[in-house]
């Protein structure tokens, strides 16, 4: 183990982790926003989007992330559709992440009681405002331990990024790798960044875990 090596290598680490944040969370965001619109779609049985949703829920939970990124990046410009490697690694991590926040998600909806929805449209509140008001706040809280899990698995499936020629984390290991042959050097700044990227998340679902349970039972 070079130290020295080790030290010199810290920068390219640093840089390929920002990048790796930055699309990670912004396909989290997206995969966020697509799994509250699927599981809407499907727990209110809306005509025509509910199918669509299962069918997009089906594709993406049952093909890896590594084949949707070959297709976004490799197959598309064929049919004349260019996207940056960046643009690819956010669609295709929210595209996945959306089919398993959608299932997270609508658990949480079929949790909470009936009486919600009547009590609050007994109120005057219209469908929209008893979906934003009453139902997706209960239903949020019911479903932080699966949606966190879903995060921590989306941020690790960033691993395949440098499939598509994205500096990331996994990248620039296999890069210094391949130029220096520090294979235990880079190996170790891998694990270590990636704890960093991970641990945050893992500690704060654990704190939010605890919470949501002393609230629920107080204890």
């Amino acid at each position: 183990m070079d130290i020295d090596v080790i030290t010199a290598y810290l920068p390219r680490f640093w840089d390929a982790l920002l990048l790796t944040l930055r699309i990670g969370w912004q396909g989290v965001a997206l995969a966020l926003a697509l799994g509250v619109a699927c599981a809407a779609a499907v727990h209110w049985k809306i005509p025509v989007l509910r199918q669509i949703a299962g069918g997009y829920i089906g594709l993406f939970r049952n093909t890896p992330l590594l084949v949707q990124l070959f297709f976004l990046y490799f197959a598309l410009p064929k049919i004349g559709v260019r996207i940056s490697a960046e643009t690819c690694g956010k669609l295709g991590l929210g595209l996945l992440g959306g089919a398993y926040m959608a299932e997270t998600f609508r658990s949480g909806l079929e949790s909470i009681p009936l009486i919600q929805t009547e009590s609050a449209q007994s109120l005057g509140m219209r469908p929209a405002q008893v979906f934003g008001y009453v139902i997706l706040p209960q239903a949020v809280a019911s479903s932080v331990p699966g949606l966190l899990a879903n995060v921590i698995f989306l941020l690790k499936e960033t691993s395949v990024f440098s499939t598509v020629s994205l500096m990331d984390l996994m990248f620039t290991a296999k890069d210094l790798i391949g130029m220096y042959a520090k294979t235990i050097e880079c190996l170790t700044l891998l694990v270590i960044f990636y704890l960093i990227m991970l641990l945050p998340v893992s500690v704060l679902g654990s704190w939010l875990e605890r919470r949501l349970r002393y609230a629920e039972f107080g204890d």
